[in-house]
């Protein structure tokens, strides 16, 4: 007996507590019991009997001759006229007509049909099974999942093994509903460890090593590395760039674990942040302006701000799911860390003949970016600690105020966007302490630089603090 075998047999104990060991059969039926089943080369009669003990009850072997009896009673039961010959493809018949059993010499075997007594059919599957011992067709008994999850318990309880092995072949290549895939996962603990790795593999995903990879960042679950892939296809690997994005915007929103995805946007976005650095860093780098002479330092310089505008777009995209989910709050935090990066970009900006030729949408998809972030916090969708609102405002508000002298004459859109970023950073300055408020409103008296009629955001900014200055110490520190 093949090892696989020795596995089946002894995965199977539990199912062959059901097999009555062979007793004599009732005298033949009355016309009220079906029709008999006859094979070829008929020379045992098989009673198949309903037990309606439940598969779970441990208890019911003791009982068989009692079912057996009830049965015969009340005519539930089957008479199959079988071929010995071919039962012993089944290892269970084939030790049932061994030397070993008194049945060998009465050609008479029964065996307990386990099932529900509402069940209208109860015995079809055992025919079924029972058949394909004489005929070995699967292909044409096996043709849906449903047909081999009926046959598989069966063919396990008998041990017959060849039918066992085309169910798992069956089932292992076609795709299950939802229903028949939990049948499945109730179905492997009575297989074979190998066989069921070939079912369960589709249903769960394989453990994830323990502790940190050789470059010491934990690994990714499978979830987080699907949703990660998504990500990036969206970003560079469609050519339908719309529809790709709001699918995968769509499969984000509707994923259960809010963390999962928090942490998988956290590292988009962070990459895409990281990337623009380090492109902005090299515009503004003194060694590459000298390092190079002037037509080949424009050719590398429009890629290299080229390159930096589309993966700000990127970034204001991965921006819109992050606040739409409310999972904003460390790219509000690392926006707000970026002084080294508003910098470089005041450089390019008062570069005028630079971003004009080469990037002229940069300004402003830099301002939507921090709009957007902005926004999230004076709504309370992204909750922030006052150091991080306060960097928030410090970082940018330099990069606004030249957005906005160079785009004011342009674009009234555009101006547009300005003005409400320029109303944001007056409502999170009333939320910091007065003195940071202080600080932070004298920086921006640029917004005036239009008729007083049009800025009374500003207005309404400046009488807030005074109101509030005015007011006696109420404790506590500023």
């Amino acid at each position: 007996m093949s090892l696989r075998k020795r596995q089946r047999s002894a995965s199977s104990s539990r199912l062959t507590a059901f097999c009555s060991p062979p007793s004599p059969p009732a005298p033949p039926s009355t016309s009220s019991s079906p029709n008999p089943h006859t094979f070829p080369n008929a020379d045992v009669v098989l009673r198949l009997f309903l037990n309606p003990s439940s598969p779970d009850d441990v208890d019911v072997k003791p009982d068989i001759d009692r079912h057996l009896s009830a049965a015969v009673s009340s005519g539930t039961f089957v008479d199959l006229h079988v071929s010995s010959a071919s039962l012993l493809r089944s290892r269970y018949f084939a030790a049932l007509l061994s030397d070993r059993w008194p049945t060998a010499a009465t050609g008479r075997l029964s065996l307990a049909v386990v099932a529900p007594p509402s069940c209208p059919r109860p015995f079809d599957a055992h025919i079924e099974v029972l058949r394909l011992l004489h005929t070995l067709d699967f292909a044409g008994a096996i043709r849906s999942p449903d047909d081999a999850l009926d046959l598989l318990p069966i063919a396990l309880l008998l041990l017959f093994d060849a039918c066992v092995e085309a169910c798992i072949r069956f089932l292992e290549a076609v795709p299950w509903s939802e229903d028949e895939e939990a049948r499945i996962i109730d179905l492997a603990r009575l297989l074979p460890a190998d066989e069921a790795a070939d079912l369960l593999a589709r249903v769960s995903p394989p453990p994830v090593a323990a502790g940190p990879s050789a470059a010491g960042v934990a690994p990714r679950s499978p979830s987080e590395a699907m949703l990660h892939g998504l990500i990036h296809s969206a970003i560079h690997g469609h050519p339908v760039h719309a529809a790709t994005k709001a699918f995968v915007a769509m499969l984000l929103k509707d994923y259960p674990s809010r963390n999962c995805v928090h942490k998988v946007l956290d590292e988009a976005f962070q990459s895409r942040l990281d990337t623009i650095k380090e492109l902005m860093g090299k515009y503004a780098s003194p060694d590459f302006r000298v390092a190079v002479d002037s037509d080949e330092r424009e050719a590398i310089q429009r890629l290299n701000l080229q390159s930096a505008v589309l993966n700000v777009k990127h970034l204001y995209w991965l921006i819109e799911r992050m606040v739409d989910l409310r999972v904003a709050d460390n790219a509000v935090t690392l926006w707000s860390d970026q002084a080294a990066l508003a910098t470089d970009l005041q450089k390019l900006l008062n570069d005028a003949d630079m971003w004009r030729n080469m990037t002229p949408g940069l300004p402003m998809l830099v301002t939507r970016c921090t709009l957007k972030l902005a926004n999230s916090v004076i709504t309370g969708e992204t909750l922030v600690p006052r150091q991080v609102r306060r960097m928030l405002v410090r970082s940018w508000l330099p990069v606004l105020n030249v957005c906005r002298d160079i785009v004011q004459p342009m674009h009234s859109q555009k101006s547009t966007n300005c003005q409400e970023l320029e109303g944001a950073f007056l409502q999170i300055i009333s939320t910091l302490p007065f003195l940071e408020a202080q600080e932070l409103l004298q920086q921006c008296l640029g917004f005036s630089t239009r008729n007083v009629d049009d800025c009374p955001h500003l207005v309404t900014a400046f009488k807030t603090w005074f109101r509030r200055a005015g007011r006696a110490p109420l404790g506590g520190e500023n």
